[in-house]
């Protein structure tokens, strides 16, 4: 009765249905996992943005990696832009999806020590290949209030690091390549400026990151089950109805041979 199951086409089909189950079951955990750690990272920014700001040097010290409960977390630094060593990082955009820069100046602080920090978006107001005009910074010593983030990194952010771009223009932000640039002791990580304002609001500032959204991770987890659960259901229906087509089939031949036996 079932004896078709054994034949090529079925013993392939019969397969590829065992190896779908716990590929989709993984699928939906992997996703389960995102969901998960978009939660617990909108957590981290909450907390961070809604914290006191501390000082920039009590989280992060040169060579140390920042901490992943420290991110967005809210810091302070006193001390004067070096607009000399700036540089920018290239197709970066903003709000408005435009493409640019984004603008690294080193921020040098009392004890001598450079905090890399980002003052913001300027537009691409020129060929690639020249340095872009920038707003110069408030002169003197002053104090900066930024978010704290992590070096940026190719697996992290999916920006390939391109080498031999124009001077003072680079893909990633990374504080060991600017210690290495600079000569001089860069703490780790660097900081999204958000005061001083800028004046005539260029360059544009980065707005606080998104941590209300906790994406569509939980409801493409439950689909891929959903979808591991209708696959064996649906190699039952079709092994039904194979069954139920041969039969007929043998029906209709075993009918013309009756008939004739009868006359």
């Amino acid at each position: 009765m079932y004896r078709f199951l054994l034949t090529r086409q079925w013993v392939i089909l019969t397969l590829v249905t065992l190896a779908l189950i716990p590929t989709m079951i993984r699928l939906g955990y992997w996703q389960l996992h995102r969901h998960e750690h978009k939660v617990a990272l909108n957590t981290v920014i909450s907390d961070s943005l809604a914290a006191e700001p501390v000082p920039a040097e009590s989280l992060t010290a040169p060579g140390q990696r920042i901490k992943h409960d420290d991110l967005y977390r809210r810091v302070t630094a006193k001390g004067h832009f070096d607009t000399a060593h700036e540089e920018v990082v290239r197709r970066r955009t903003n709000s408005d999806g435009a493409v640019g820069y984004h603008v690294l100046t080193p921020f040098v602080l009392d004890d001598g020590r450079v905090l890399i920090v980002n003052r913001g978006w300027i537009p691409a107001n020129g060929a690639q290949t020249a340095f872009p005009k920038i707003p110069a910074p408030a002169k003197g010593e002053i104090t900066v209030t930024g978010r704290l983030m992590a070096d940026e990194t190719t697996a992290d952010s999916g920006i390939k690091n391109v080498q031999g771009l124009p001077d003072r223009q680079v893909m990633l932000i990374s504080s060991e390549q600017q210690a290495q640039r600079l000569g001089k002791q860069v703490l780790g990580g660097y900081i999204e400026q958000t005061a001083p304002e800028p004046k005539g609001d260029s360059p544009e500032l980065i707005p606080d990151p998104e941590h209300s959204d906790i994406g569509p991770h939980m409801a493409y987890a439950i689909q891929w089950w959903l979808f591991s659960a209708g696959v064996p259901v649906g190699w039952v229906i079709l092994v039904r109805r194979e069954r139920r087509d041969r039969a007929e089939a043998a029906t209709a031949e075993a009918t013309p041979e009756t008939a004739a036996a009868a006359v």
